[in-house]
């Protein structure tokens, strides 16, 4: 007779896809290690990943990490020229308070 189907409950697909996203193991390296064919794996990461549990040596988490890094570098030298916009306004204001208060002679 044919051999039965090992069946896999729900939190050790979910347990295998962290495990992978944490080690720098292949996933055909990982199946071995666990039984599990790669293709089973595959599976698993496509329904049970995870991004935010990955490792940050992962191409795609660095490219996403380095667009967040130069949107937020965006963002404050924006930040910095309005500050430096209103420094400049105030420093005006200051200057015609002082022209205009004082007495006329």
């Amino acid at each position: 007779m044919g051999e039965q189907r090992k069946r896999y409950n729900e939190k050790f697909k979910r347990e295998a896809v962290k495990y992978i996203q944490q080690q720098t193991k292949t996933v055909v390296e990982i199946g071995e290690e666990l039984g599990v064919s790669p293709g089973v794996l595959h599976s698993w990461l496509a329904k049970y990943r995870e991004f935010g549990n990955e490792p940050v040596n992962h191409a795609e988490k660095v490219r996403e990490l380095e667009q967040r890094l130069a949107e937020q570098e965006k963002e404050l030298r924006a930040r910095e020229q309005r500050i430096a916009d209103v420094e400049e306004e105030l420093a005006i204001v200051k200057k015609a308070v002082h022209i205009f208060s004082k007495p006329k002679n």
